[in-house]
């Protein structure tokens, strides 16, 4: 059965897309995306690629005739990706991150952006990912910091807390905020075999055209979906409209900004 917390499909790929991705995650994509083409790959791997935000930034800056390899386990968020970009130089791949069906030193790059969080075993990932890299070869890798740096994500999940309060839903604090403890990421990287890590912790600004935006991105772009809808399959477009208003009350009615903050992880040998 799969991981609910794993679960992106029927709309929420669209909706990822068109509300998440704007949101908090293309100032995070291009700051990946800067950092790896200055490293000049020629031989790129990406695991849990979602959307394929990533290479829509770094593409434009690599040559011709650079090989990139997008994987995710969610076949629907390939299928989206693939179609939003039609890049001959990318191969939109399934594929477990924690089982990569690749030779050994065969990437010059491997990126993962906000998807370490979901790996079941994370040393077993990032060993993967070691064993890919060519000599020399960087593994950059992006987390989110905690829910209190991430104002949106807080203000949404404290609004469905109060809306569900015998069992509030805790995918936001459980899964995308819940993994960011720097010593805890240094700790499994060596146990996976890296030995140069760097960090820097990076804070953007999420914006949104309102707070309706911002809050259907969380709740209807994410797991959050699901969770809301197991504890009342009618209460979609009523939790939407709650953290909207939760959001409008703190941020304003119109265009509204709030901070967003990450880790972005280098490692290599």
């Amino acid at each position: 059965m799969p991981d609910p917390d794993n679960v992106f499909s029927g709309s929420i790929p669209e909706n990822y897309d068109r509300y998440m991705v704007p949101l908090i995650f293309e100032p995070y994509a291009a700051d990946l995306a800067h950092r790896a083409s200055a490293l000049s790959p020629k031989r790129v791997l990406e695991t849990a690629a979602g959307t394929g935000v990533v290479p829509r930034f770094l593409l434009p800056q690599l040559p011709a005739d650079t090989v990139y390899i997008a994987t995710d386990l969610s076949r629907p968020m390939l299928d989206f990706a693939a179609s939003v970009l039609p890049d001959p130089r990318v191969r939109w791949q399934s594929a477990d991150a924690l089982d990569l069906p690749f030779d050994d030193g065969g990437f010059d790059v491997v990126l993962c952006q906000f998807g370490a969080m979901f790996f079941p075993d994370r040393v077993r990932a990032y060993r993967e990912a070691l064993r890919v890299l060519a000599p020399g070869g960087v593994f950059l890798f992006s987390v989110w910091d905690d829910l209190d740096t991430n104002e949106f994500a807080a203000e949404v999940t404290d609004e469905l807390a109060e809306m569900f309060p015998d069992d509030p839903p805790r995918f936001m604090a459980r899964v995308p905020h819940g993994y960011h403890d720097i010593a805890q990421i240094e700790r499994e990287l060596r146990d996976a075999g890296f030995t140069r890590i760097g960090f820097d912790t990076v804070t953007a600004q999420s914006v949104a055209p309102s707070p309706l935006i911002a809050a259907t991105a969380y709740c209807q772009g994410t797991p959050v979906r699901a969770e809301i809808e197991e504890r009342d399959a009618g209460a979609l477009q009523e939790a939407t409209e709650r953290a909207a208003a939760r959001i409008a009350s703190r941020y304003g009615e119109g265009e509204v900004r709030g901070r967003i903050q990450a880790h972005i992880i280098t490692a290599s040998n």
